[in-house]
């Protein structure tokens, strides 16, 4: 399972060929846990890994649900968090602010629902006046279903600085994984200002 206190590589761009690269066969949780029943160290150490089960059985519910993100940087007036629960349509139209500059890091929180999720990702594509400006490919982990929501923290960047990186940029977002499953996809803007709260 990842752990979130690692440093998290980051691939600025996914656009080098796969080498034929093939995900594992994904296995269900209830096949992984019939695996070597009888083990007991085995066992307890896939209830370690796994929990007790789905959290949720309902397969209408996705297996894996992106609840927030939000920006965090020590030196915001106040959180800077988004929903990603509720009408994603009404974020393309919100602007978050950041000051230029300052140090800051993505944190998302998701749950996983039922089965193992193999290598998931999460995908940051930014565009200034129409023209994409950075690309940056966060890899997330693997997790196992739990309660509880997982959270993912990205190293710590720095906001852009100067005059000429000031102004709004667009940002897609998209939350993936191994299999190419689109778990969530969002747009959003951010405002980069001489301040916090500067009009420019």
């Amino acid at each position: 399972m990842a752990d979130k206190e690692k440093d998290v590589p980051v691939v600025e761009d996914e656009d080098e060929p796969d080498l034929n690269y093939q995900p594992p066969a994904q296995k269900s949780l209830q096949e992984i846990q019939e695996l070597d029943k009888d083990d007991e160290s085995l066992n307890k150490y896939k209830q370690t890994l796994l929990g007790s089960g789905p959290v949720v059985a309902d397969p209408t519910i996705p297996n894996v649900q992106v609840t927030r993100l939000t920006l965090m940087c020590d030196q915001a007036p106040g959180p800077i968090t988004m929903d990603l629960t509720g009408n994603l349509d009404a974020l393309k139209k919100t602007n978050f602010t950041m000051k230029e500059g300052v140090d800051y890091r993505v944190k998302i929180h998701f749950k996983v629902n039922r089965d193992i999720v193999s290598g998931l990702k999460y995908v940051h594509l930014t565009y200034r006046k129409g023209l994409r400006v950075d690309k940056a490919v966060y890899m997330v982990g693997s997790y196992g279903p739990r309660a509880e929501e997982h959270e993912f923290l990205t190293p710590v960047e720095e906001a852009p600085k100067g005059m000429i990186v000031r102004g709004s940029y667009h940002i897609k977002s998209y939350f993936t994984d191994d299999d190419k499953t689109d778990h969530l996809s969002w747009e959003w803007n951010l405002h980069i200002k001489k301040d916090w709260d500067s009009a420019e």
